[in-house]
């Protein structure tokens, strides 16, 4: 086995998020939390990183602008250049291009319609939301790894984007928890050997992984929201959520 292949055997697992878990208070305009994540191997992930470092190059000026899909929504930041139309045609060009790779990575999310959920909801449940959407995103991409490598010793490692210390706590102790208990279709002991690592990783660490779920979560969001409005920046990703002999398992909404 060559040095490229081993390589291959290592995954990442990036994982953000569009909206706010919050399932007693939250805007009736976007009543919706979706956690995303974006399964990479290490080999792709060299690619795409490269990719858009030399897209932020060419419109910022320099790569380590942090790509954060609120502020390209409302040009702030050092996003105000995209008010120029000719720039902004360039970015979000290069962004579709560099999104629509086939096999470049794959999609896998967990959306919460809150209203919705909320009907059928216990006091105390909005705590689990997070972690729910959580055990959702590990266990498929486990899915994900084993029809990607025929090969036990693949394994993934999970890149969270940190909230603040008391909701990244609450966050590895539900982890932990799924350690030692596993989820619904996946074992504790399958699952502790696929997991290499849990971290978390703040946004000014750059990391392009993070970046491109952060692009990533808000079109799948708002087509499950609102699955009849265009989306394009949505139809150039969906190839990539994941799939299972044609069944999409990478797109997740609760309650359904």
């Amino acid at each position: 086995m060559t040095s490229e292949e081993k390589e291959k055997l290592k995954y990442s697992l990036f994982i953000d998020e569009c909206g706010d878990h919050n399932l007693a208070k939250y805007d009736s305009g976007f009543p919706v939390f979706t956690l995303c994540g974006i399964l990479v191997s290490q080999h792709n992930l060299k690619s795409l990183s490269k990719a858009l470092e030399d897209l932020k190059i060419g419109i910022f000026g320099s790569k380590d602008v942090i790509i954060h899909s609120v502020d390209i929504r409302k040009w702030r930041g050092p996003f105000s250049v995209l008010a120029d139309k000719v720039l902004r045609e360039r970015f979000f060009s290069g962004i579709e291009r560099i999104l629509s790779q086939n096999d470049a990575y794959v999609i896998v999310s967990c959306t919460i319609l809150k209203e919705q959920l909320n009907k059928f909801c216990v006091r105390g449940e909005e705590d689990d939301v997070y972690g729910l959407s959580l055990s959702y995103l590990i266990e498929r991409s486990i899915f994900c790894v084993d029809n990607i490598k025929n090969d036990k010793t693949a394994e993934i490692s999970i890149v969270v984007e940190r909230r603040g210390k008391k909701e990244d706590n609450k966050l590895l102790n539900y982890y932990n928890g799924l350690r030692n208990r596993g989820t619904k279709w996946v074992s504790a002991e399958r699952l502790r050997a696929r997991i290499r690592e849990f971290c978390f990783k703040n946004k000014k660490d750059n990391l392009i992984g993070l970046q491109i779920a952060d692009l990533i979560a808000y079109p799948v969001t708002i087509h499950l929201l609102y699955p009849d409005r265009h989306n394009p920046s949505y139809d150039a990703i969906r190839h990539n959520i994941f799939q299972d002999k044609g069944v999409l398992l990478g797109q997740k909404v609760i309650p359904h």
